[in-house]
């Protein structure tokens, strides 16, 4: 059985509440005011339901008619949806793009970057995975996602083109309480002799090799959450990206260790976007990387 249910007729119902009466739903329509009211009384009869009072001079939305406007938004929503999809699809966009980022990519950007994203393509699915170290490219490499954003991994793979982005500021922290956070000018020997909270993966690519670990004593975590939480509860020092503990800082739950030595990558991270050769992004994936090496994302966090 066809269903007699017409999305144009939601459209004038639609039309109808936001322009606050027929005629002026019919002006903003370009129709005539007898279109507009035939429309909506075949919608009435299609769903059983009065949507206006038409008893005084000016008809007025019944209680039905304001609960199913709601649900003819939703409708309409859902059809312009599925329309930009499918024209997408005949201009070459991709119907899902999936995207894996290093866990010290700061969050704040992220939520920027699927917000932007969501009002550019409406119709793309968008896939978001966390990882670290070798993670991240070791997820591009196998074409489970389109592009990546490596960073706590050095090595770029020979088969991934890469684009270098903004540096990510780090920090060595320890909780107030901790025998280290009273010391000055700490020296290697010194950070051997306390655990430290290092980031580790699962991937083959950093199988037996350590970065930047000092300590034979090690709380080994995939996940910077609990880095933190075990940072909080004194139970080792560890290197964090600045911006994820920059509250911690400012109320001294958490304070930054003097270190005598800093080489480089103990300071600041660098970040790179990455992607098969093999595998040319779409119109959305070349998007995510534009907004990544613009101008107003490559300034070193500090």
């Amino acid at each position: 059985m066809i269903d007699p249910l017409n999305l144009d007729h939601l459209r004038v119902f639609v039309a109808i509440a936001d322009q606050g009466s027929f005629s002026a739903a019919a002006r903003h329509l370009h129709r005539a005011q007898s279109a507009v009211s035939n429309a909506i009384a075949s919608l009435e009869s299609t769903l059983g339901v009065a949507l206006f009072d038409r008893g005084s001079w000016k008809p007025r939305m019944t209680t039905h008619g304001q609960a199913l406007l709601i649900d003819a938004r939703a409708v309409i929503a859902r059809a312009d949806q599925f329309k930009a999809r499918a024209l997408g699809l005949t201009q070459g966009l991709e119907a899902e793009l999936s995207i894996v980022l290093d866990v010290m990519f700061p969050m704040s950007k992220l939520v920027e970057l699927v917000t932007n994203f969501q009002q550019a393509f409406p119709g793309v699915v968008l896939r978001v995975c966390i990882d670290a170290l070798g993670g991240v490219p070791e997820r591009v490499l196998n074409g489970g996602y389109d592009l990546g954003v490596q960073g706590s991994l050095p090595d770029i793979a020979p088969e991934l083109a890469s684009h270098a982005m903004r540096e990510i500021a780090v920090v060595p922290a320890i909780a107030p309480g901790h025998p280290l956070a009273r010391q000055r000018e700490i020296s290697n020997g010194e950070l051997r002799e306390h655990a430290q909270i290092v980031l580790t993966d699962h991937s083959s690519r950093t199988e037996g090799r350590t970065f930047s670990v000092y300590s034979d004593r090690r709380i080994l975590t995939a996940d910077l959450g609990s880095k933190r939480a075990m940072l909080l509860a004194g139970l080792g020092w560890g290197f964090m990206p600045r911006s994820f503990v920059e509250d911690d800082l400012s109320t001294r739950r958490l304070i930054e260790l003097d270190l005598k030595e800093r080489p480089p990558r103990t300071r600041s991270l660098p970040l790179f976007a990455v992607y098969r050769y093999s595998t040319p992004l779409g119109p959305a994936g070349r998007w995510v990387l534009d907004t990544l090496l613009s101008d107003a994302w490559q300034a070193v966090e500090v």
